[in-house]
């Protein structure tokens, strides 16, 4: 059954009892963070056109765009857009979008996988997300978790040598993704530690986490190393950082801290134009 947004409730999540002098100097450390903007909300309202979007998010300053799904666009025009712009693609979703937690549907996977990766290479970007699929009927989580880790296991053979990451993204169940298999960050990291491949990591979604009240510094403690990408957004209503009560600088700047040298990607709903929801994030 899913949660009502207005039954669940959102609390900030406490850091380390060490983690106080970090968060009291978070503006300093934020600003040298690079920020990625998800073309499928940000600039939307202002650029129909998917390469217009592009361009507007290196008139904003952003380091990076990302988006979802590939085959529905037009990867001439975004290449030309990032040639024209010296803009980067900090990733976007491999496909078929096809539950891992079904080996009957690795095959289908794989193949997609393939011209997946073509489509980042060319792009320049250096990951890949997948998501672990639905928790399926009338199988156990140990047997869905056991398929899951033989996908990416499979899925790091054709990555060899591409240089392209292959990232698996924990989702909260109890306002966005009811019945997903992986909301935990922990079994996430867990199941990238099984397959033992440097192609296959984790998205960290700082949103997700949150919602699942996960403490950034127990989940990540001693793994920032297998995380191939954040994902921000602030809640609740998954808007721009800032709108709700997520401690979002603070996240940021333990990443930052703990050696997370990556783009944080910002994939929120903006509740004004885009350029006004950026200010607070790009200025730290």
């Amino acid at each position: 059954m899913a949660v009502r947004l207005s039954s669940v409730v959102f609390e900030p999540v406490m850091p380390d009892p060490a983690f106080a002098s970090i968060q009291l100097a978070s503006i300093q450390i934020d600003r040298s963070m690079q920020y990625s903007a998800c073309l499928e909300w940000l600039f939307a309202a202002e650029a129909p056109d998917f390469a217009d979007r592009i361009r507007l998010a290196q008139k904003a300053g952003l380091a990076a765009v990302e988006f979802w799904h590939w085959r529905n666009k037009d990867i001439d025009a975004i290449a030309a857009a990032l040639d024209e712009t010296g803009m980067k693609v900090a990733g976007f979703v491999a496909e078929p979008m096809v539950p891992l937690t079904d080996p009957a549907k690795h095959a289908e996977f794989l193949e997609g996988l393939k011209a997946s990766i073509d489509v980042a290479r060319r792009l320049g970007a250096p990951v890949l997300i997948v998501q672990a699929g639905a928790d399926l009927p009338g199988r156990t989580r140990a047997e869905q978790r056991q398929a899951l880790s033989e996908g990416l296991a499979r899925s790091a053979e054709i990555l060899t040598g591409s240089g392209v990451t292959l990232a698996v993204e924990p989702l909260n169940t109890l306002v966005d993704h009811v019945g997903y298999f992986l909301p935990s960050t922990v079994e996430g990291l867990d199941i990238v530690d099984e397959v033992g491949r440097p192609e296959i990591k984790i998205l960290y979604d700082i949103y997700h986490s949150a919602v699942m009240s996960e403490a950034i510094g127990d989940v990540l403690a001693g793994r920032v190393d297998r995380v191939a990408h954040v994902h921000l957004a602030d809640t609740p209503g998954r808007h721009e950082p800032g709108t709700g009560v997520l401690d979002w600088q603070a996240r940021v700047a333990w990443l930052e801290a703990n050696g997370y040298q990556g783009l944080v990607g910002l994939e929120y709903k903006p509740t004004t134009d885009t350029v006004s929801s950026l200010k607070q994030v790009l200025a730290g």
